[in-house]
């Protein structure tokens, strides 16, 4: 007779249900576990964010509060100094309506003759500083306009007769070159800079010209010379520069030698009208 076993497989299986149903609950906890905990991180986080932008605008907050109180005390400073212009200019009136105060502190009516004297000399000093403003307003115009840029530009002003125009090519040397009224030797040519040095011989007389840039003219008087004798470069490169001297078409003496023998004297007739006499001293 076979023995019954049907109890002890059913007593099993009991016990594996249980045990799967205890290990899908430790499951969905320690799910539920890692949630909470990834939400309180994420929670942790977004409250440090949040404490840092605060801190960030905190920050602004103080900064534009400095500049608002900078910006303030400048513009009292301000108003303080216009109310200061606009009380020396007061007081200036004030004491125009009176007199005027002499370099000793002391106040002179307009009604004195010491103040007459002052104010003509005061409007011949700004009429001489008007005039000489016009002559180097009127020189820059004129060196302005007659600078050549090219070898074109320097036959068109050679073309006008007016002065006469001495191109040069001069490379880093020790001798001088003989260009027209003097003598030129180039001493250092700066490419980055676009400026050489130069040494000029003038009247038998070493000169140093530091620092000549592109397109300066520099001038300077010869000796036997009324107008200026001016020096142009209009080419820098390595060791080497391009410009030309511009001189004078004649000099003083050429000058005065013309003047006195184009000079007719002037003789009166019987009529008393003037009549030439020529150079030998025999009427016409």
């Amino acid at each position: 007779m076979e023995d019954y076993t049907a109890p002890a497989t059913t007593q099993t299986w009991h016990m594996k249900a249980i045990a799967a149903a205890l290990g899908v609950g430790l499951i969905g906890f320690g799910g539920y576990a890692a949630h909470e905990h990834s939400a309180a991180k994420q929670a942790e986080q977004n409250s440090a964010q949040v404490n840092q932008s605060l801190q960030t605008t905190n920050a602004q907050v103080s900064q534009l509060t400095a500049k608002l109180n900078d910006i303030e005390t400048e513009r009292q400073a301000e108003a303080a100094k216009q109310q200061q212009i606009a009380e020396e200019q007061e007081q200036a009136r004030a004491a125009r309506k009176t007199g005027v105060k002499t370099s000793a502190g002391k106040t002179m009516r307009r009604d004195d003759p010491r103040f007459k004297k002052m104010q003509d000399q005061l409007d011949a000093q700004q009429a001489a500083l008007n005039s000489t403003n016009q002559n180097l307003d009127s020189a820059k115009t004129e060196l302005s306009g007659s600078i050549a840029h090219t070898h074109d530009e320097l036959v068109v002003l050679q073309k006008k007769g007016e002065r006469n125009y001495f191109e040069f090519d001069l490379t880093k040397d020790k001798s001088f070159h003989h260009q027209g009224p003097l003598g030129v030797r180039l001493r250092k040519a700066n490419v980055k800079h676009q400026y050489a040095d130069l040494e000029l011989l003038v009247d038998d007389r070493s000169l140093t010209q530091k620092h000549v840039n592109l397109l300066q003219p520099t001038i300077f008087y010869a000796a036997d010379s009324e107008a200026p004798v001016e020096i142009v470069i209009n080419s820098i490169s390595k060791d080497h520069i391009h410009g030309y001297v511009s001189a004078p078409k004649y000099r003083r003496s050429e000058l005065a030698s013309t003047q006195a023998q184009t000079t007719t004297p002037v003789d009166n007739n019987a009529n008393g009208a003037p009549s030439l006499k020529a150079r030998n001293g025999n009427p016409n």
